[in-house]
């Protein structure tokens, strides 16, 4: 635990080193923000459903931006290879990096209170949906932050990384859609259905928080962790 604890907080203070990680944080909020309140009044309704159906896709683009540099500066810069004879396990650098990565987003989520409180001074919600939006939106952002953690292993390149990340998670959310599931043969629609990242996110939006659905983030996550570790154990053998 120390080993990953000092990666997560030299990962973590990175952010924060140049203007980007503001960049990050100020583009999110008024993004976010300006889409929930163009449609918020127009609805007459006191929820934040509309918030949080934009984040998959606003999250489409911040969790590759977060994780883009993480693997492919190291190559870039040749510092890896330091790192890599340091006395650290390699699933303690890249729990550490995850960790990071997953604590900066959240406090990103934890920036837009505004919304939530404004949604109570204004009406009365059901505060079943927001803090199942909220759980959801951590669980989801975390599978993103993974993955996109995967692809920048694969790379030098920060934009290569960027961009397949993207592709990836755009990939795995749109799979339990259902224009997808329409048109895939009956056989696959089950399987489809519980692959889609999207689809789970919805379910734990509803305020109803099954054990399914996280089981399932914290399986893609592991899963993407560990396609991580053997990239990187692959570097070795090369």
């Amino acid at each position: 635990m120390k080993n990953i604890s000092i990666i997560f907080w030299k990962e973590f203070k990175s952010f924060f080193s140049s203007p980007v990680a503001y960049i990050f944080i100020i583009s999110f909020l008024v993004v976010t923000t300006w889409l929930f309140f163009r449609t918020f009044f127009l609805m007459n309704q006191s929820s934040l459903r509309p918030f949080f159906a934009i984040l998959p896709w606003v999250f489409l683009f911040l969790a590759p931006a977060i994780t883009m540099r993480s693997w492919a500066e190291e190559k870039k810069l040749g510092t890896l290879e330091i790192l890599m004879t340091l006395p650290v396990k390699e699933w303690e650098i890249i729990v550490g990096k995850f960790l990071a990565g997953f604590v900066f987003l959240v406090v990103t989520m934890l920036l837009t209170f505004p919304l939530p409180l404004t949604v109570m001074i204004i009406g009365s919600p059901d505060m079943g949906p927001i803090w199942g939006g909220y759980l959801g939106a951590f669980l989801l952002g975390g599978a993103y932050l993974a993955i996109g953690l995967f692809a920048s292993s694969l790379t030098e390149n920060q934009i290569i990384a960027f961009i397949v990340a993207i592709i990836i998670c755009f990939g795995m959310l749109i799979v339990g859609e259902n224009f997808v599931l329409f048109n895939a043969p009956n056989a696959l629609v089950p399987v489809l259905s519980f692959l889609g990242l999207g689809a789970h996110f919805q379910s734990i939006g509803r305020g109803v928080i099954d054990s399914r659905d996280i089981l399932y983030y914290v399986s893609v996550v592991g899963f993407f962790l560990y396609l991580n570790q053997l990239s990187l154990e692959s570097r070795k053998w090369k």
